[in-house]
Order: structure tokens, then sequence, then C-alpha cells
């Protein structure tokens, strides 16, 4: 697994967003979990290309062995992407250097030692007690002299504290009793700024193969071989059409059982989200 791949969709990775807390410490003393990781911290790892839970625990070691995810870890990285010149002299400094080379959209202070050795690090973000971002660092990896990232993982976003996600790219979902909903579940995101999709707004439902995504896009931004309809601001909701329960502010999602096009349901009426063709991209 290269580094900068998140297990997400395309099209939400479309949009860049950072995580982070000014003023405070990289590194705290913190509160050791109830169950620390005890297992090694010098696991081989595997590239690969999928995001699947055997494939993110082949490709992050034993940062992903350390989550403690409600759900399933969400993304993380194998060793790569850092050079001879950039290894630091503590510890420290790889986590440091870990944030500075890939920009994970993940905290940047709080961060805890839960296990060290004499060439390895593990950091841990713990949120009531259980880990949910996991950075192992190493030193002088072949050809990588100091100390510098290894491997990384995470669990889901919504996983995190809203102080760390609300300037991110995810717009969260919540259930009917209110219950922040997994990104992996459902999220959605504003297109980005650079390729001028900032009035566009894209819904995944799930993830990897199994994802549908859908889009809303008034002013025709994508053009017209995007989606497998056109967008309709104001349609009557279909006698088939089932509550799914999802909430983002004051819309509510309604699908039908083909859901090749989710209606959204608003204060004004209900609008028509097509589900989007393969390969959108911004570059």
């Amino acid at each position: 697994m290269r580094r900068g791949f998140v297990a997400v969709t395309a099209l939400t990775a479309l949009v860049a967003g950072g995580c982070g807390a000014e003023g405070r410490d990289v590194v705290v003393e913190g509160t050791p979990p109830a169950t620390p990781y005890s297992g090694p911290l010098d696991i081989p790892v595997e590239d690969v290309d999928e995001s699947t839970r055997g494939a993110l625990l082949a490709a992050t070691g034993a940062a992903g062995r350390a989550l403690e995810c409600d759900g399933e870890i969400f993304g993380g990285n194998g060793p790569d992407g850092w050079g001879s010149g950039d290894g630091g002299d503590t510890p420290e400094d790889g986590l440091r250097l870990h944030f500075d080379l890939f920009a994970p959209e993940v905290p940047r202070s709080g961060y805890r030692v839960e296990r060290r050795e004499t060439d390895r690090v593990l950091y841990s973000f713990d949120v009531g007690g259980r880990t949910k971002v996991a950075v192992v660092v190493a030193h002088d990896p072949q050809d990588r002299p100091g100390w510098g990232p290894e491997t990384d993982a995470s669990c889901d976003p919504a996983e995190l504290p809203a102080e760390f996600t609300g300037s991110g790219r995810y717009e969260f979902w919540t259930d009917a009793q209110g219950e922040r909903q997994p990104v992996a579940r459902i999220h959605s995101s504003v297109g980005p700024e650079h390729c001028d999709w900032q009035t566009v707004r894209f819904l995944t439902l799930g993830r990897g193969e199994r994802a549908a995504t859908y889009v809303r896009d008034p002013d025709g931004a994508l053009g017209t071989a995007v989606a497998t309809a056109p967008y309709d601001p104001d349609v009557p909701l279909p006698a088939d059409a089932r509550d799914t329960g999802y909430r983002h502010g004051e819309w509510r999602l309604w699908l039908t059982d083909d859901r090749r096009t989710a209606y959204v349901r608003t204060p004004d009426g209900v609008e028509a989200w097509p589900s989007v063709t393969d390969g959108v991209a911004c570059m």
C-alpha cells in the first residue's frame, strides 16, 4: 500500500482536508489503555491496493493491529515515502515527519507512547481509552538513517472527536436517533474548488467495490457524461421509496430498491440525486 493511499472511494478522495490543533503538544503523557497492544512492532507488510480488512491489516503491520476500532480499520499505509535525508534525531521527530510528509487526515497532537523498543516506538491517539490512530516510527531502517514513520493506521473518522473532524473533507450523517454514522457507511463531500466543483456535492453509501455514489450538481459543473440521469431539484417521492433514517441537517435520505437515485427530502420538497458513472476524477 503506497503512501498517500487512504481507503476511501475515488470520489470521496477528491477533497483534501486536515485535522490538527494549534498549540497542543504532539506527544502527551496520556493514560495507558486498559488493553495496551502487546504484539511485535516489526511485522512484515504487503503492498496492497484494496480496502478490505485483510488487505489493510497486511499493509499496516503493527499499526493496524494496535487499533481498537468500533468498526473496521478505515485506512493506513506501509513503509514508503521518506528518504535518506529526512530522518529525525528522536522518535517524536519521526512522528512529526509522518505528519509533514503525508498530511494524514487525523489529529496531529495528543499522541501517547504506547510501546517503546530500541528501534521502534508505537504512538497512539486514544478516544475513551481506546486507540483510534496508531503510528509506528522506526530508527535506521534500510537506507534511511534516523527516525521516521514506518506504518500507520486509523479507525473510521466518525470515531475521532468532532473537534478534529469538523473542518475535514467529510460531511457526517446521522441515523434517526442523531448518532453519527461511520464514513464507511455513509458520508457526503463538497467538490474541490481547484476543479470549480464547489457547487457539487457527492453522497457515498458504503465503500470499496460495493459503494454507490450520487451527485447533486445544480449548475451542471460536471457535464452530462458523469451521472446516469440529470439532477432534479423538484420531484415527487416515488411510492416505493423508503426512509433510510439517515440525516444531514435538514436533509433526509430516501431510497428505492434499485438504488439508482438518491431522493433527498428537504424543507422545500424532494431532490433527485442520480448515481454517477465510473471514472469520475478531479486532477
